[in-house]
């Protein structure tokens, strides 16, 4: 036996049984003219080789991970064309998976984890498409003309580490040049994650959180492009180069730096880095006391933005510092709240969501006007009331309602106190005030990803389809890198829309991606097993239910109450119900 380097290529048949089912014969015989006339020579093409066939897949490697990738786009894309006139009982579609990873060889067969991984990345996608590893993913960037979508790590059967997937987007522009079309008019930037350097893992929340408060300083002008935290984070713990994370981000200025903590007395360096030339625009270093931090926060705000966009109004800044003055104390809890809160929602655990409520209160009882602490409690009960958390869940929403008033009260220009405000809006079942909160937060900061996220979902639920598709692409150009909850709440608006508009195919579609990147979330099960259901897919139905059943036990029950509706038309609501009814999941 001997071992080496390969990219492997598997590929499979979707619906063959269905398929076998209605016609054995024709079936059989498209098939091989399929392999005959369009997947051996373009594998051939492509410098590859057919492995083996395996009834209605096969195994090809190639020794360019370039040419894979190439061969499986080519193939899908030749596929889709041949296809399309085609009844759609009949049609063809392959499911393709590439991997890069390390093979053995045994006569002309290949065996290994890379053959395996590559086995799993076909399963995930979809019917005519491709998903490809985050290795193959490393070794084409910026050496194909093709458009991917991160879609996470993912954990498949069999393969001890999670493996990052990427999924092609059929046609269309790349995310890369989507924001660099963003950003054409306006100075863009992103902020990386400031490094810790206090020797103290525990520490890492005040890092987090302080790099996240500048992106929301720097957000707050809307003649700036600003990318979303969630893909500047992306790169957290990564020695990069900053050119290329501009490309991939589509942004022109970098801004990076590190956070030196020793207890009372903090020290933060920030470099400003124009990715065209490579030059520092601007670099400083600043010890302070920790009680001085919003103070230092608003000075390199105020620098930034002076280097890179001069004409900018400044004197929003000094309003919000006026605001913001809370003890450090207050303070950094609200941080630990915040990061326990990303926490709880990536595990889907009620405990951790309770510890950040918790957490959250304890800075509120220091500081009742710790914005940062009641947007925090604003968030995460209403999530605890959607997911049915806690013995009592109809409360939260009265409490996530007092935490909005709040902070209204406290800060009437924040955005994030009419995101907030409009995420319970909905559940209270005031729609079209709902909306009015999100679009009014829009106005005050367009940069505010998330608000542009939860705008989408909320749409696509009041019956504003084509408003909820056109934000929700607008929060994956402004987020491209986002691999936590966010990305998954942009594809679950597409997957809702769809659903209003009666499209359950493409529902399904965008559905997966949204499970994907969120398995653990209540409505994207919903949808998944209504359109199972409606497809007359009722076992794949019963796979989404038992998972919903294993972290929601409550929400299934919850949809028929007359008190909480998700849509604001009830013919929605009355198609999702239908759909888990044909599922055998409600009366």
């Amino acid at each position: 036996m001997a071992r080496r380097l390969a990219a492997i290529l598997a590929a499979d048949l979707a619906g063959y049984s269905r398929l076998m089912g209605a016609d054995e014969a024709g079936t059989l015989k498209r098939l091989k003219e399929l392999h005959r006339n369009l997947v051996q020579p373009k594998i051939a093409a492509h410098d590859g080789r057919i492995v083996k066939f395996m009834g209605d897949g096969l195994l090809a490697e190639f020794p360019s991970v370039v040419e894979a990738v190439k061969c499986a786009a080519s193939i899908q894309q030749v596929m889709s064309g041949n296809e399309a006139e085609l009844a759609e009982e009949r049609r063809f579609a392959l499911r393709v998976g590439v991997n890069l990873g390390d093979i053995i060889v045994e006569g002309a067969d290949i065996y290994g984890d890379g053959v395996n991984v590559a086995a799993r990345l076909e399963a995930l996608a979809e019917p005519g498409g491709v998903c490809i590893s985050g290795t193959v993913y490393d070794h084409i960037r910026g050496k194909v003309d093709l458009n991917f979508a991160d879609l996470g790590e993912q954990h498949v059967k069999n393969i001890g580490e999670p493996v990052r997937v990427y999924a092609l987007i059929a046609g269309g522009q790349s995310e890369e040049g989507m924001a660099a079309q963003e950003r054409q008019d306006k100075p863009s930037i992103a902020v990386l994650p400031f490094n810790n350097m206090s020797g103290d893992s525990e520490q890492e929340y005040f890092s987090d959180g302080i790099t996240e408060d500048i992106i929301t300083e720097l957000s707050r002008f809307s003649t700036l492009f600003v990318i979303a935290r969630n893909s500047s984070f992306s790169y957290k713990g990564q020695s990069v180069d900053v050119r290329r994370v501009a490309k991939e981000l589509g942004v022109r200025f970098i801004l990076e730096g590190s956070i030196r903590r020793a207890g009372p007395r903090v020290r933060i360096t920030a470099q400003l880095i124009d990715s065209e030339t490579g030059n520092h625009i601007w670099a400083e270093r600043y010890d302070r006391d920790l009680e001085d931090i919003f103070a230092l926060q608003e000075e390199i705000t105020r620098n930034v933005v002076g280097a890179i966009a001069p004409q900018i109004e400044l004197a929003e800044l000094e309003r919000v510092r006026l605001v913001r003055n809370t003890s450090i104390s207050a303070y950094e809890l609200a941080l630990k709240a915040q990061a326990l809160f990303y926490d709880a929602m990536r595990q889907g655990r009620p405990d951790v969501l309770q510890e950040a409520l918790d957490t959250a209160a304890t800075s509120l009882e220091l500081d009742p006007r710790s914005v940062n602490a009641l947007w925090i409690e604003a968030w995460a009960c209403t999530e605890a009331y959607l997911y049915r958390w806690g013995s009592e869940p109809d409360k939260l929403l009265n409490q996530a309602w007092d935490a909005v008033e709040k902070f209204i009260d406290v800060d009437s220009s924040d955005p994030r106190a009419y995101t907030a405000r409009g995420f319970v809006q909905h559940f209270r079942g005031e729609h079209e005030a709902a909306v009015a909160d999100y679009r009014y937060a829009f106005e005050l900061n367009p940069n505010f990803a998330i608000n542009i996220f939860t705008m989408a979902w909320c749409e696509s639920l009041s019956g504003y389809t084509e408003d909820a598709r056109r934000h929700a692409e607008l929060g994956l150009r402004l987020s491209p890198r986002d691999n936590e909850i966010w990305r998954g709440v942009a594809y679950l608006a597409l997957a809702q829309a769809s659903f209003a508009d009666g499209d359950y195919e493409e529902t399904k579609k965008w559905a997966k991606l949204a499970i994907q990147m969120h398995p653990r979330a209540p409505i994207r099960r919903a949808l998944m097993i209504a359109c199972c259901a409606f497809n007359d897919d009722l076992d794949e139905a019963a796979k989404h239910a038992d998972y919903l059943e294993s972290f929601a036990p409550d929400f299934i029950p919850s949809v028929l109450r007359d008190d909480i509706t998700l849509y604001s038309n009830p013919e929605h609501k009355a198609s999702l119900v239908e759909g888990l009814r044909k599922a055998g999941l409600v009366p």
